[in-house]
């Protein structure tokens, strides 16, 4: 058997005794998208423009406080961690100048997390480039190398960033997603993956735009890489794998006309220029744009505005002094003036577009560049030399391929590149919740379908009732896993991003405690991934910095399962009692060790220490953004909806496995299959939540069972372990149903409050203090 703690076979992840693992993981912490020194959340503007002096150090989160996080994840049943790292924290200070002191960090949290038995797969994450197009990513000197000013992007609306929005307090939600269309992200990406093709005259230090920013992207992670190499416990047995960039995007790279906004760019929200627009505010013209906005069906038009930069021009002064980043651009490459214009594309003295189409073919080929192609050729050529350095280092690193969201992946089925190493990472957010920031049970959108073309007439794709809405989200889930099957080859499929918004309806829940939307989105997404036979998932996002004000910190998005103004949901609701063996030919054993509990935690929920747990400064460590009495009626984030039952090893192929929360009812089919030591089981994890040990049921197809609590990687977690034959084998167990959301008030059957009082606590002891 494989000494790697991870390995894949016949599509699936397999542990070192051969058993199949689902990686159910989490986003590892959105803390890591903004500066720690100086402290920039995007809604901060101080400094902003002092890129060069920024550092990452404590991100994502502390080291004195990386077992509290572990340790709430781990109860949460997550055993994979995604590790959200940027560019931008390696090499903020100048080209080639790498920050050693956040990258030991990295290591002292990666070791952290080894304690707790976690699978970590790296993501160097982006969103539209940078943090100064609006997003988050690559350092800010990436920008100045394009010859781009990030100081004029507001008045030029070459890019909408949150702290230079007239009024940041409103920035509308998810605009900052638009920033793909706007001058400066959709520059800098057509630059990094065609440079060579589109932008010949873009030289700097002898080479062109695209290798220069290729080249140092791949050294930043390589040594990154080198480094947890060097630590010498971390490869393989922590860091199993390094995901390519996040959400790369072709931006302009295949524009038939550059006039007019294509067919396949279906967001559209607030100002939307057509890319010529964009390309003509960067150089100071005023134009009136169409302004757009999204509702329940997706985006419409609600009118036209005049944008006027009123001279001001996205590109770098022609006298600006860049020499401190130690690089010398070629005479061809003048600054002042527009890039594109420089390439033919439009002539500033009369205005004009002159090609249209420049960037619909490759110039050397004349092959039509679509998304797909793109992919195949632009995306895969950055992909594999990515590959190539980190396996240079980092030999037995699995590599997750993640292509260009919604889009169909590389074809590179039964070729060289059919790695047996290989994940395909695709993305699936519900976008019309995302964006709308609503949940609507009543109706919703089969996307997928509409972007492959699988219906007449978009209204055919309309979901009607909430059993509709859950089964689409399945069906696309499916067919992306599909797509890589019959494009990539027999690789495992883990969504590596999928999540909700928290502040629904206005932050309804964060003034009433009521998160059942919440709670039912949560769900649905979850119900979706499970039964689409996705061999993992990592779910967007935790941040150990989220508040009711500003939700995650960033561009005022609101995903995170935790936050400092929410209660953690506590793992049992009742007593434990003492437990007797089942009777008949299946075994039930309960065991518990508290006494290795290490790190202060906020599970041990009796109703004898209910009003410590929930006043723990652990859990709440910092004042709520909200009014006190606000607070009090905080639910639990819709943790019932995300704390979920799950294979963790699996003797067999699993063929489904379903929870059913409103049920309470946990299903496991799977094609069992013998193992060289019948005394590995199969093992579930059970949260205390659902399934308290004292009233569950279990029905299984053959065999014996177990249910325990342990403490093997530091968190007291419950397990049932299963010993079964091989063939096909079947698994059922029934927990406590429950209201979804038993803080909020819920008259329905007796919930997690009523069962406090129920114990002998008044209202007062078990309300949050």
């Amino acid at each position: 058997m494989s000494s790697l703690r991870l390995t894949i076979e016949e599509g699936q992840f397999r542990d070192r005794y051969g058993r199949h693992v689902l990686l159910r993981g989490i986003n590892v912490a959105g803390d890591a998208k903004y500066p720690s020194e100086p402290e920039q959340p995007s809604h901060i503007s101080d400094d902003f423009f002092d890129g060069d002096n920024v550092k990452f150090h404590g991100r994502p989160f502390r080291k004195e406080d990386a077992h509290m996080h572990f340790s709430r994840l781990k109860r949460f049943g997550y055993n994979t961690i995604r590790y959200v790292f940027t560019w931008e924290a390696i090499e903020a200070a100048g080209p080639g100048k790498y920050d050693e002191v956040w990258i030991q960090h990295t290591i002292d949290i990666l070791r952290v997390a080894k304690e707790y038995g976690f699978y970590i797969f790296m993501d160097p994450h982006q969103d539209v480039w940078s943090r100064h197009c609006g997003g988050s990513g690559a350092p800010m000197w990436t920008v100045y190398a394009c010859g781009l000013n990030p100081q004029s992007f507001a008045a030029t609306e070459a890019a909408i960033v949150h702290n230079t929005y007239p009024e940041p307090e409103n920035f509308p939600k998810m605009i900052w997603s638009t920033n793909y269309h706007r001058l400066a992200a959709a520059t800098i990406f057509t630059l990094f993956f065609a440079g060579r093709d589109f932008a010949p005259n873009c030289i700097i230090n002898g080479q062109n735009i695209q290798d220069y920013l290729q080249g140092h992207f791949f050294r930043a992670c390589g040594h990154l890489a080198k480094r947890i190499h060097e630590a010498g416990d971390l490869e393989n047995e922590v860091v199993f794998g390094w995901e390519s960039l996040n959400e790369p995007n072709r931006c302009m790279i295949g524009y038939a006309d550059l006039s007019v906004i294509p067919d396949e760019q279906k967001l559209k929200k607030g100002t939307s220029p057509t890319m010529w627009q964009a390309i003509l505010m960067g150089s100071g013209r005023a134009c009136e744009v169409d302004v757009w906005d999204m509702g329940g069906l997706g985006p419409y038009k609600v009118g036209r505005t005049l944008v006027d930069p009123h001279g001001e021009i996205a590109w770098l002064p022609e006298d600006y002094d860049d020499s401190r980043y130690g690089w010398k651009r070629d005479e061809g490459w003048k600054l002042g003036q527009c890039l594109w214009a420089q390439h033919g594309v439009w002539d500033p003295s009369t205005d004009m577009l002159l090609r249209k189409d420049y960037f619909q073919r490759n110039p050397h080929t004349g092959v039509m560049i679509d998304p797909h192609t793109f992919t195949n050729t632009y995306f895969m050529d950055f992909y594999r030399e990515y590959r190539d350095i980190i396996r240079a280092v980092h030999k037995d690193a699995i590599m997750l391929c993640q292509p260009p969201v919604l889009e169909i992946p590389p074809s590179i089925k039964g070729t060289k590149d059919d790695d047996p190493r290989m994940v395909y990472a695709p993305h699936y957010y519900d976008g019309i919740t995302l964006m709308t920031k609503k949940w609507n049970r009543t109706w919703n959108v089969d996307v997928l379908g509409v972007l492959r073309g699988r219906y007449l007439h978009p209204a055919f794709a309309i979901k009607i009732g909430e059993t509709a809405i859950r089964n689409s989200f399945k069906e696309q889930m499916a067919a992306m896993r599909k797509e890589g099957l019959d494009y990539m080859g027999n690789h495992p499929c883990i969504l590596t991003e999928f999540g909700i918004p928290y502040d629904m309806d206005d932050k309804h829940a964060y003034k009433t405690g009521d998160y059942s939307s919440q709670s039912a989105a949560m769900d649905a997404n979850h119900f979706a991934v499970e039964g689409s036979h996705m061999e993992g998932y990592t779910l967007w996002l935790y941040a150990a910095s989220n508040d009711h004000l500003r939700g995650d910190q960033w561009n005022g998005e609101d995903l995170s399962i935790f936050s400092v103004d929410d209660q953690t949901l506590p793992l049992t609701p009742v007593p434990r009692a003492e437990a007797t063996p089942s009777s008949g030919s299946l075994s039930k054993t309960i065991s518990s060790n508290p006494q290795r509990q290490e790190v202060e935690d906020e599970t041990a929920v009796t109703p004898g220490n209910l009003k410590r747990t929930l006043t723990n400064p652990s859990i709440s460590s910092e004042p709520s953004s909200l009014k006190p009495e606000l607070t009090n009626a905080a639910g639990y984030r819709a943790a019932e909806a995300y704390v979920r039952p799950a294979p963790i090893y699996t003797n067999g192929f699993i063929t489904d496995y379903v929870f059913d929360l409103k049920k309470c009812e946990f299903t496991l089919d799977l094609e069992a299959t013998k193992l060289p030591s019948e005394d590995l089981p199969t093992v579930i994890f059970l949260p205390d939540y659902h399934f308290p040990q004292e009233q569950c049921t279990v029905m299984v197809s053959g065999g014996k069972w177990e249910i325990s609590t342990d403490d093997e990687e530091r968190v007291l977690v419950q397990k049932l372990r299963w010993w079964h034959s091989d063939g096909p084998q079947s698994l059922k167990i029934t927990g406590l149903v429950r209201p979804r959301n038993a803080l909020a008030g819920s008259t329905e059957e007796a919930g997690y409050l009523e069962q406090c009082q129920q114990y002998g606590l008044s209202v007062r002891d078990c309300s949050v203090m």
